[in-house]
């Protein structure tokens, strides 16, 4: 077969060489013959040609002619004049392949062999592009993504398909290429054939955007129908949250539920190979994974357990730290659960301090969570009484025991015993009565050594009664045990005052001397009870003493305007003056009564006055009875008890007044 088409070929050539063999000094054939643009295919009829002449010949005239693609001439001029170049060259519409012919004519009449270019034209429009398979939703990992598109879906044109034209926007009309029928090479965005038609699109934003495509012809056709493809793009991660994770240690198994969201491609299937899940992965162990947007597990162990947890959406997005398509996920979040089902450690210790008995120490120990000093107590009891335990009031928790201090000088003597409950920081309590070495916590009161403290006035008495703004003096002792005197103490001197003074109470310190002695000497003031105590210390007890009762008079005064009394005369004023500290005076006044008396009679009450705010009163009488003439009469003023007057009653010094 080869052999016969090679002998047909040299047939056809040997024929073509015969009709365009020049006669000998004809002219030469025109130099380089080209198709103005390229010799490549055309859309549009019309071809310009362009040649160089040949030098040094006496030319007079152009011939051109124009066969059809079986070779018949459907055309063929003569220009006499000379030229390098034919502008339009005029075919029918019809698709194929011509072939053009140009030789030159001499001065003489001779013409040359002719030179020969194709004229390929196709005006013919390729088919629709298939179009190509993108995935429904593309992810992260998914780019560079490559679009193959495939040779046109009919037949192809004469001229071929030099490539494809694509355009990428976000609307779902475009069509490439400016013009209506045609795309120019600039437009053709591959150019490798049909088989060639890999398309790389190294990103996109998130988001629809829409791929529009047309197959190109080798002559600039592009296909009628253009191919719209839309790119859904989701390059964001599915947000991811986990519901149940206790705020700290917990002392029971905990259920754990994830949720995910995802505002791109969702996370329900959208296609075949959409596969969205939720997972939760416990100490980097085989994950729980659960189809859609929510996943649950439980944890069980004791324990930090660190939980991972993450979200697939349709397009495949997914930040579980592994690899897609080679790229490394972003890592998934994570949290801490914490279990703790074991109860804490919790015992007294072995004895008490020697020098602070009254301290009580338990210590709380666990291992995996730790104490939480901040929840337990310790209480306290008579011994087998049965009660309820008395929680006792404890200072803020410091390191891993539990310490409060007894007042044991506030119990009666007798045995007691104590209790203690601990907590770790994951609700896990212990309750204990024992030491660490296994003894009952039991407790013999009085802890402490026992104290005494006597306190008096003058000559040992316990009650006294003074003058207004007499000042007293207060002695005692302080002893321990068996008498053993305490040097050095603080001992505590509480006045309080009767009612109507300010202030109601009033405190003194004074420190005992050797033989446990003390004194001290208390300012003037009204009536009071005082009271001396001993805080007591470590390992001694606390003390108060007997109280001591101290009244005070009311000083009040009297004086007379005259010593003698006209009968029917001018009247006899008495004035006078109630002593008090400022603020004593009640609001209304001190009552004062008038009383008078003759010599061997009692006193007898003749008129009640009330003084102003500062004690001062003042009254006016009349002599009118003859019996008075000649009468000597004792006056004075007394100052009764009154409810808001701290002090006893008293009254003043007789005055002498005479009738006359």
């Amino acid at each position: 077969m080869r052999a016969r088409l090679a002998a047909v070929a040299a047939t056809m050539l040997a024929a073509l060489a015969c009709l365009t063999t020049p006669a000998a000094g004809a002219p030469p054939r025109p130099i380089d013959l080209q198709v103005v643009g390229s010799d490549a295919w055309h859309s549009e009829p019309d071809f310009g040609l362009q040649w160089t002449n040949p030098p040094g010949a006496s030319l007079v005239a152009v011939h051109y002619r124009v066969r059809d693609p079986l070779g018949a001439t459907i055309a063929e001029t003569r220009l006499s004049w000379v030229t390098d170049g034919i502008a339009v060259v005029s075919m029918p519409r019809a698709a194929g392949t011509y072939t053009a012919e140009v030789w030159l004519e001499d001065t003489t009449g001779e013409e040359g062999a002719a030179a020969t270019a194709a004229l390929r034209f196709d005006d013919r429009r390729p088919a629709a592009v298939a179009p190509p398979e993108v995935p429904v939703w593309i992810r992260r990992t998914g780019f560079p993504l490559t679009v193959d598109f495939g040779p046109p879906t009919g037949p192809a044109p004469l001229a071929g398909i030099r490539g494809y034209a694509v355009a990428i926007d976000s609307s779902a009309t475009t069509v490439p290429c400016a013009a209506a029928d045609r795309c120019s090479v600039a437009e053709t965005t591959l150019r490798g054939g049909p088989a060639n038609g890999a398309l790389t699109i190294p990103a996109l934003a998130e988001g629809t955007s829409h791929l529009h495509a047309v197959a190109v012809s080798g002559s600039g056709m592009k296909s009628v129908t253009s191919v719209h493809i839309p790119l859904r793009v989701d390059i964001t991660d599915p947000v991811t949250h986990l519901h149940g994770v206790p705020a700290g240690w917990v002392n029971h198994p905990v259920g754990l539920t994830a949720s995910a969201t995802d505002a791109g491609s969702g996370m329900e299937p959208s296609g075949p190979g959409s596969k969205p899940f939720t997972a939760i992965r416990v100490d980097g162990g085989i994950s729980t994974i659960a189809p859609g947007a929510i996943a649950a597990t439980s944890v069980f162990g004791d324990g930090t357990h660190t939980i991972a947890y993450y979200g697939r959406d349709a397009a495949g997005n997914v930040n579980d730290g592994g690899k897609s398509n080679g790229l490394a996920n972003r890592p998934p979040a994570s949290a801490l659960v914490r279990i703790d089902r074991a109860a804490p450690n919790v015992a007294f210790a072995n004895s008490q301090d020697p020098l602070d008995p009254e301290r009580i120490r338990a210590r709380v120990i666990d291992p995996l969570s730790g104490a939480d000093l901040s929840r337990g107590w310790i209480g306290v009891r008579p011994a087998g009484s049965g009660d309820r335990f008395e929680p006792l009031p404890a200072p803020p928790p410091t390191g891993d025991e539990l310490r409060v201090r007894w007042d044991s000088d506030a119990y009666p003597p007798g045995e007691y015993e104590f209790s203690a409950v601990g907590f770790d920081l994951a609700g896990n309590a212990t309750t204990t009565t024992r030491r660490a070495n296994g003894t009952a916590m039991v407790l013999q009161n009085p802890l402490k050594t026992t104290t005494a403290l006597r306190a008096a006035f003058a000559e040992r008495v316990t009650a006294r009664t003074v003058p207004f703004g007499r000042g007293v003096r207060v002695s005692g002792r302080l002893t321990a045990g068996a008498g053993t005197p305490l040097e050095g103490m603080p001992v505590r001197v509480v006045e309080r005052f009767a009612a109507g003074t300010s202030p109601a109470t009033r405190v003194s310190t004074v420190r005992t001397e050797s033989g446990g002695a003390f004194a001290i000497r208390l300012a003037p003031g009204s009536s009071r009870k005082i009271e001396t105590s001993f805080d007591g210390g470590p390992t001694l007890s606390r003390v108060t003493s007997s109280p001591l009762s101290l009244r005070v008079r009311t000083r009040v005064r009297l004086q007379t305007s005259v010593a003698v009394a006209a009968i029917g005369g001018a009247p006899l004023v008495f004035r006078g003056r109630v002593a008090a500290r400022p603020g004593e005076i009640p609001p209304g006044g001190k009552s004062v009564q008038l009383q008078f008396r003759l010599r061997n009679l009692p006193w007898a009450e003749f008129r009640t006055v009330q003084t102003d705010r500062r004690g001062r009163f003042r009254y006016a009488y009349r002599f009118s009875d003859d019996d008075s003439r000649g009468a000597r009469f004792q006056f004075r003023a007394y100052a009764p008890a009154q409810d808001g007057w701290p002090y006893e009653p008293g009254s003043s010094r007789p005055a002498i007044v005479r009738g006359r």
